[in-house]
């Protein structure tokens, strides 16, 4: 979003930041709570999930070194619209909107980078919801499973509960289904683990093939 500025602009930026440790697990906010900030990864990963009508976790992205994440909040005095969770050990610069405002005031160009962002997760997040209102549980599971080996086929270590939130359905829903699959010799379930079987068979049940 800053690629815009030259080095002593990034400066004068980064002097209003202020830095945070979040250990793997510790919730960073959460949807409804105030929003005056935002945020941007400096280490480690940081996991963003709304709950759907129905009570169960979606997840809306995964961010990494360099990402940036409830800039919302520099354009609506309203509350945090999802939850945000640090997935591993992280390392946060937190910008306050009073510090952020004035400086996009003196640098319009950087305002044209926060909407192309802004732009970009509404694309991602328009996908999704249309992934979850017209997808069934096989095909949104199927097309998790490839997305996270690269349709290599090789073992996925993600749980069964991260399945559940990346898919947005319970997660007995998911064991059943993947107890069902190993049944066909579509996946084989191994200590936690998930390998790919048969990937033209899980591509067309993705709609991919």
């Amino acid at each position: 979003m800053f690629r815009a500025l030259d080095t002593d602009m990034r400066r004068q930026l980064a002097a209003h930041a202020r830095r945070f440790r979040f250990a793997a697990g510790e919730v960073i906010f959460e949807a409804g709570s105030p929003g005056q900030s935002m945020i941007a990864v400096a280490m480690g990963t940081v996991r963003v999930t709304a709950r759907s009508s129905r009570g169960y976790q979606i997840l809306l992205a995964d961010l990494s070194a360099g990402e940036v994440f409830g800039e919302i909040a520099l354009l609506a005095d309203r509350g945090r619209t999802a939850n945000a969770i640090a997935l591993t050990s992280c390392k946060l610069l937190v910008l306050e909107r009073r510090d952020v405002r004035s400086f996009l005031e003196r640098h319009p160009d950087v305002c044209l980078k926060l909407l192309e962002t802004l732009g970009g997760r509404l694309r991602g997040a328009n996908a999704r919801i249309t992934e979850f209102a017209f997808s069934d549980l096989d095909a949104r599971l199927s097309k998790t499973l490839l997305r996270l080996t690269n349709g290599t086929g090789s073992k996925v270590g993600t749980s069964q509960r991260e399945l559940a939130t990346m898919t947005g359905v319970p997660q007995q829903s998911v064991s059943r289904c993947l107890r069902e699959w190993q049944r066909c010799g579509l996946v084989r379930l191994d200590e936690g683990r998930i390998t790919l079987a048969d990937l033209a068979a899980l591509a067309r049940i993705a709609g991919t093939a």
